[in-house]
């Protein structure tokens, strides 16, 4: 009995779904080529009036008279705002003239119209000069990316070309703090703080969390259950009550005394930093650090936050070449860990100590700075006077397989260490005095 499967799948399955998703990208393709070629007719458009004024001295006023009139010729045809519609010439003249690259690759379908608006939102505050270099740097990156996740990336590529550094940069971006409101209608106002991102990050991340908190505090207590607000709603009102009364009125947990946990919650960013950076703060632009999701921060601000946490840094290291991660670990150790090198050395590793591993310091062999791994297979306990000593002295130390530590003294003798075995498992024999059989194994 043969199975015919061709006319099987339901109405809407997978091949529908098929030929709705080809349907897609044949007219997500048209609809790219009909934008690119408006975005050319426009930035002809704004050329057209600039060559008008070609012959005449030119100041800024009149070459902006000149592209305000040409906007509104063309804004009444499309029945819009002539001051959008210049906005939209000045896009497109900078799409055409200075990122041929990316108005390609727009045309040919390679990327979409959020990854062009992405790449011009990133290349627009780098001098003019290193533009070309950007749309092509920007558009290799761009292929196989969301836009969301292009645009930290871009940030990244556009930090590498500018001729000051971030921290500079950020300095002067530092004067600009502010709080200000924005009144609005039927009550409302929106009160607007400038900050640098860690902090605004943050601050929104924390208030995310507590919010979050009061949500999944519903339903315990009678008083959360009637509580519908939204997690946006949430943050607004916590943001609030944190300004106005230092303690947040939406906690749930909070007791007569004003006390809950809500305040404990703490924000939280991802910031990754290459370590030459932390040790070279001229090269945070070749490499600078990134705050995960909204692109590079100042090396100062990196620094800051690497010695202020007491959060465990995590090591990642990456091909010289292609930048892909080959390993990653942590200065820090797990308790697991600890718990093995207690049981394996008992006590100081270096020869002859007899120092309780208790009352000794956890060691890398192989120092964590010099690309040691923190893996029992490079961690031994040595006490503090042992540890100073290998530090400090021409002693050096290797360690081998099964925990095995290979002492060299300054006069080329070497000296092993073994983890002293535990005493051989113990062997219950009956009362009968007769042998036991050969194939008894101990318990």
């Amino acid at each position: 009995m043969q199975n015919d499967t061709r006319s099987t799948a339901p109405h809407g399955g997978p091949r529908a779904l098929s030929a709705v998703l080809d349907e897609v990208l044949r007219a997500g393709a048209a609809v790219a080529a009909a934008e690119v070629q408006r975005a050319r007719a426009l930035a002809e458009a704004g050329h057209l009036a600039l060559d008008v004024m070609a012959e005449r001295p030119v100041s800024s006023r009149v070459a902006e008279m000149a592209l305000r009139e040409v906007a509104s010729e063309i804004a009444a045809a499309e029945s819009v705002s002539d001051r959008s519609m210049q906005t939209q010439i000045g896009r497109a003249m900078t799409l055409v003239d200075d990122y041929p690259g990316t108005l390609s690759a727009w045309e040919g379908g390679t990327i979409t119209r959020a990854h062009v608006q992405a790449i011009l939102e990133v290349g627009t505050p780098p001098p003019t000069e290193v533009r070309a270099d950007f749309d092509a740097l920007a558009v290799a990156t761009a292929v196989g990316l969301s836009p969301g996740r292009q645009r930290s990336r871009l940030a990244v590529l556009a930090e590498k070309l500018y001729p000051t550094t971030i921290a500079e940069r950020h300095q002067r971006g530092r004067e600009t703090r502010c709080v200000r409101i924005v009144t609005g209608q039927d009550g409302m106002s929106d009160l607007v703080a400038t900050l640098p991102t860690v902090l605004a990050v943050g601050i929104y991340d924390r208030l995310t969390h507590q919010s979050r908190a009061v949500v999944d505090a519903r339903g315990d207590t009678a008083v959360s259950a009637t509580d519908e607000r939204t997690t946006a709603q949430l943050r607004a009102d916590i943001l609030a009550d944190l300004l106005l009364t230092a303690a947040p009125e939406a906690d749930p947990t909070r007791d007569d005394e004003g006390r809950g946990t809500l305040g404990a919650i703490r924000a939280r960013v991802q910031v990754v930093v290459p370590a030459l950076t932390m040790l070279d703060p001229q090269r945070e632009n070749a490499e600078p650090a990134e705050l995960i999701g909204h692109g590079p921060i100042d090396a100062d601000t990196a620094r800051t936050l690497a010695e202020s946490t007491s959060v465990p840094w995590d090591r990642v290291v990456t091909h010289p070449v292609t930048g892909a991660v080959l390993h990653t670990d942590t200065y820090h150790r797990t308790t697991a860990i600890d718990r093995f090198l207690r049981a394996r050395d008992r006590h100081c590793r270096w020869p002859g100590c007899t120092v309780p591993a208790i009352r000794s310091e956890v060691d890398h062999t192989l120092d964590y700075a010099l690309g040691g791994s923190t893996h029992v297979g490079n961690l031994s306990h040595l006490c503090q006077r042992h540890h100073t000593q290998k530090q400090f002295t021409r002693w050096t130390v290797r360690q081998r397989a099964e925990g095995i530590l290979e002492w060299t003294s300054p006069t080329g003798r070497v000296y092993c260490d073994e983890p002293l075995p535990y005493a051989p498992a113990v062997r219950f024999l009956p009362d009968d005095p007769s042998p036991p059989e050969p194939d008894l194994a101990p318990f």
